[in-house]
């Protein structure tokens, strides 16, 4: 029966503290709570997501956790309740030993928003231990001749319970000779003297057995007991008397073990073994015991154990010493641990951003961490800095919690990561600190556009280009990394004598490298004005543009043109007068000439290429003015022919030639009649000159017959071809239908043929010039070469392919 009341009394004593548990306090940003000591794994504290403001399913997802800073871990959240319950069996005697009230500080964190609160649990007390007395049988010696009312001191019981549960009286068996006193100390605690309350006869009993039993106020109560023995001495009347009642010191934590601490001295006035003093401890606590050492003859008390004045700051001994004859005194010592630096602080990272994105605003959280000192006083006082040079501050928040936080905005193109150095330092005597390292990566943002090394640039090309030519190559920076640095290429559309700019340039996208998608013409345009864009890959994009002039320039492919004078289209030839009475110097004509060319390539000089008369006439090199070189003569002939070259400074230079014939007379009238007697023949052999060429004519004249003919047969014989390679459905369905253009029905591959001519009015020479079939893809090469035979004239009327130039070009081979 009684075993079931027990029962019954603690589950309602367990049914309180899970009540009192609920209750909360808020305050400082602390949460509270209580809960029993002995109380099984799992055991609920308090529901912690309400007291946070969140539900139970928010704690894993916001990585909630408990930060603590002791090796064992006492408290554990539930994931699925949301509630603070024990991780294993609490005893607050172990923890808190003699402290009347236990406090367990945690944190608890909120990762994703580095939030820290604070809990406090109070772990009460419950009568789980009995009184005991440290030593297992007390031996007390009394002279007979002891008189009533003498006392003698008991040993101490233990209880590490506090409160009702813990030690509350003591009793003493029975009997006729003593009884039991107890006495209070200035600390609370409670000491037991046995009391002579008669005389004792050694005779009659020599020794009496007693039973000393110790109580506490739990429920149940529990007790302890401890058996004492009075041994009736002989006569020893003087007791051992210490110097001084209290005896001090003040030793440092750093004390090694075996150094003195002080030392005890009693005397006794008595001799033999009566004036032996031997020395002991007596109701010490068991720490106090295992800490220090105690001379028992001669009274030294020294270091055998650790000291830590984070763990013990104060002891209280009393020492007994006692004579041989079994009288004895006791005194008290009482020493102070005093505290030496002998920690250094410590940082613990409780949480860390690996990378943070650039531009952050300022007050962004990097870290958040915790800088503890076990020393207490000044040596326990921390200050946390960091390097004064970079972008970030230390902000202290809750307790001994620091956060990092940046005070600017960063930027990766200067720094792309740090190693930040946290430093704590104590201000003990000598310094202690201890150092961190918190990495940052910075992360990009698309916040620099590409860049080009100039607003604008000049290239230059020659014309008559290759198609697919390499004309400039750009290049833009981007500071940024990754896609926000991958960098393409564009041009701004635009037009070009009425076309699109695309038809003549395009751009690498990835390169930047410009192409000339045609054969470009210095006399149709000298300059193409393009703007380009870079553009990168970030979100959103970011682009510049610069501006690009491209020239082009001019190479000599354009022969001197002779305006002046021009080939009659009446077949008559033209006659220039010149007087026989000129002087030398005199002004016979001009040739005018000019070249489509520019710069050197258009710069004429002139010169006689050949005259019927020697010496007579002279031309400007560089104004073309024909002039006589001397007076005439009676004996100068009266029709001069002269021919005159024109030529460019270009690299190969070109020329053109032109032929005068200047009628040396001083009027029209003589003129005509000189040439009439000039016409009739007087030498037969002149009749023989010109049957010789009118059958040279006509014998070139029916080779260009039969050149013709068998040309046309050619024509036929590929149109034939054509038509039986349609009707198949062969082998050119490949080739583009714009490479090729129609002819009476003939599909042949497009080629220019372009022939320019020189002729001489009165000139056996004439100069032609034969160029390779142009396909559309590659460049004109040209051959010259002289034919002094006469030519038929042929126009042909064909698409140019390759040039910048839209529209068609009439092709002539001039006779």
């Amino acid at each position: 029966m009684a075993k079931q009341l027990l029962r019954l009394d603690r589950s309602g004593l367990v049914l309180l503290y899970i009540f009192l548990g609920t209750l909360r306090e808020f305050g400082a940003g602390q949460i509270r709570y209580s809960v029993p000591e002995e109380t099984d794994k799992g055991f609920f504290v308090g529901n912690i997501s309400k007291d946070l403001g969140l539900e139970p399913w928010e704690l894993a997802e916001r990585r909630v956790r408990i930060v603590s800073r002791g090796k064992t871990q006492l408290f554990a959240l539930h994931p699925r309740s949301g509630s603070l319950v024990t991780a294993g069996r609490i005893d607050r005697e172990e923890l808190c030993e003699t402290r009347s009230a236990c406090f367990l500080n945690m944190e608890i964190l909120v990762e994703d928003t580095l939030k820290i609160y604070g809990v406090e649990v109070e772990i009460t007390d419950i009568n789980d231990n009995a009184p005991s007395f440290q030593e297992g049988e007390v031996e007390i010696k009394v002279g007979e001749h002891a008189t009533p009312g003498s006392r003698f001191p008991l040993p101490n019981a233990r209880d590490p319970d506090v409160g009702r549960n813990s030690l509350q009286g003591y009793q003493l068996n029975p009997n006729s000779y003593f009884s039991l006193q107890v006495g209070g100390r200035t600390d609370g605690a409670k000491n037991p003297e046995l009391v002579l309350e008669g005389n004792l006869d050694r005779e009659r009993e020599a020794a009496h057995l007693l039973l000393l039993t110790a109580s506490d106020g739990g429920d149940p109560i529990r007790q302890g007991t401890v058996p004492i023995r009075v041994v009736v001495l002989d006569v020893n009347d003087h007791v051992p008397k210490f110097t001084q009642p209290v005896y001090r010191a003040s030793v440092p934590e750093s004390l090694s073990s075996g150094s003195p601490v002080l030392m005890v001295n009693a005397t006794d006035p008595d001799e033999g073994t009566n004036g032996e003093v031997v020395y002991s401890f007596r109701n010490t606590e068991r720490k106090a015991s295992e800490v220090f050492r105690l001379d028992p003859r001669t009274g030294e008390v020294s270091i055998q154990g650790p000291l830590d004045f984070e763990k013990y700051r104060f002891y209280e001994m009393e020492i007994q010493g006692q004579d041989g004859g079994g009288l004895w005194t006791t005194a008290k010592v009482l020493i102070t641990v005093v505290d030496v630096n002998d920690n250094a602080p410590e940082i613990t990272i409780m949480s860390s951003a690996n990378s943070v994105l650039e531009n952050s605003p300022p007050g962004t959280v990097i870290a958040l961490l915790n800088v503890q000192d076990q020393d207490s006083g000044e040596n326990g006082q921390v200050s946390c800095f960091i390097p004064n040079n970079l972008p970030f501050n230390l902000e202290k928040t809750y307790g001994n919690y620091y956060k990092l936080i940046t005070n600017r905005a960063l930027d990766r193109e200067q720094v792309q990561s740090y190693n930040i150095t946290v430093t704590a330092t104590d201000r003990g005597s000598p310094r202690l600190s201890t150092q961190a390292q918190v990495s940052l990566n910075v992360a990009d943002d698309n916040d620099n556009p590409p860049t080009f090394s100039h607003s604008s640039y000049s290239a230059y090309i020659p014309e008559n280009n290759p198609r697919g030519a390499s004309l400039f190559s750009v290049t833009a920076l981007d500071w940024d990394s990754e896609e926000n640095a991958r960098v393409t290429y564009s041009l701004v559309q635009d037009t070009i004598q009425g076309a699109p700019l695309s038809s003549y340039i395009s751009i690498n996208s990835d390169t930047g490298v410009l192409y000339a998608l045609c054969s470009f013409d210095y006399e149709q345009f000298r300059d193409l004005q393009l703007q380009v864009i870079a553009q990168d890959s970030g979100d959103p994009p970011l682009s510049s543009n610069m501006s690009l002039s491209i020239f082009v320039l001019d190479q000599n492919d354009n022969a001197p043109e002779i305006l002046y004078p021009a080939l009659p289209t009446d077949g008559s030839t033209g006659v220039e007068l010149a007087p026989r009475s000129a002087e030398p110097g005199y002004l016979v004509t001009k040739v005018v000439a000019v070249d489509r060319d520019s710069g050197q390539n258009a710069w004429l000089s002139y010169r006689l290429l050949k005259a019927s008369e020697p010496g007579l006439f002279a031309v400007g090199l560089h104004t073309g003015e024909v002039r006589t070189a001397r007076a005439l003569l009676d004996r100068d002939a009266l029709k001069q022919s002269l021919v005159v070259a024109v030529q460019d400074h270009g690299q190969p230079p070109l020329s053109a030639t032109v032929t005068l014939t200047v009628a040396v007379a001083d009027s029209i009238p003589e003129v005509l009649a000189d040439l009439g007697s000039l016409e009739s023949p007087t030498n037969p052999n002149d009749s023989g000159l010109t049957l010789y060429l009118v059958v040279a004519v006509a014998a070139v004249s029916c080779v260009f017959l039969a050149f013709v003919i068998v040309l046309l047969a050619l024509r036929l014989r590929r149109w034939h071809t054509s038509r039986l390679l349609q009707a198949s459905g062969g082998g050119l369905v490949g080739v583009p239908a714009s490479h090729f253009v129609g002819v009476d029905g003939v599909r042949a591959f497009l080629q220019t043929y372009s022939h320019e001519v020189s002729l001489t009015a009165d000139s056996r020479q004439s100069h032609l010039i034969f160029p390779q079939p142009n396909y559309a893809d590659t460049l004109i090469s040209q051959e010259s070469c002289e034919k002094s035979e006469p030519l038929l004239i042929v126009e042909d009327s064909v698409t140019g392919l390759g040039k910048c130039n839209p529209t068609s070009n009439q092709v002539s081979i001039l006779l």
